[in-house]
């Protein structure tokens, strides 16, 4: 079952330094876990948006899930990625080689092959996402560490959409698991 974030107005105001950052939304899985996460109806009022994510998926994949991100419920191939990977023994970078239907940030999510008390760390930036006369460009910075076991990346995306981003989808190989946290901010413009 997928979780919904739904907001009219702004949920609630977490100032950061400078005032740049105002917390729109937080989702956070139960104990039945959740297939999605979503965020809908997003205010239009900010230069970015930002979502910081600490979660766990049950899927066991021992080495990492991905985090795939949907715009708009968008499920063409309109989506491009790159990345940038590391484990501490090897690197490697990729690239969408055609069209995809979503945005893949790749080994971001922590699996049942770890500690339950392990989740992966994700900062995901949605630049210009109100903008209505260019493509929507995303990139994150992501990871996390299994008792010296883990990995750290920098990705992006985009999509090839000019509609103004209304809604964000979040998902990963297998359900959420609890305590999967999902928080969503809008950055003003300076």
């Amino acid at each position: 079952m997928p979780i919904v974030g739904q907001f009219g107005s702004l949920a609630g105001f977490g100032m950061f330094p400078g005032g740049a950052f105002e917390s729109i939304a937080t989702v956070t899985v139960g104990s039945g876990g959740a297939a999605s996460a979503t965020f809908s109806d997003i205010p239009s009022g900010f230069q970015h948006l930002q979502i910081r994510v600490m979660s766990r998926a049950d899927f066991n994949f021992a080495g990492g899930l991905s985090l795939y991100i949907r715009l708009n419920s968008d499920t063409g191939t309109n989506y491009r990625w790159h990345r940038l990977h590391g484990d501490g023994a090897s690197a490697v970078a990729a690239a969408a080689g055609a069209a995809d239907d979503r945005i893949e940030f790749w080994k971001s999510v922590t699996d049942t092959s770890t500690s339950s008390s392990i989740f992966s760390g994700q900062i995901v930036d949605i630049l210009d996402y109100a903008s209505t006369s260019k493509a929507t460009t995303v990139r994150a910075f992501n990871g996390y560490d299994a008792n010296g076991i883990g990995t750290v990346s920098i990705q992006s995306g985009l999509w090839t959409s000019t509609n103004a981003v209304s809604t964000i989808t979040l998902t990963s190989d297998g359900n959420w698991l609890q305590h999967s946290t999902f928080a969503l901010y809008g950055i003003k413009a300076p």
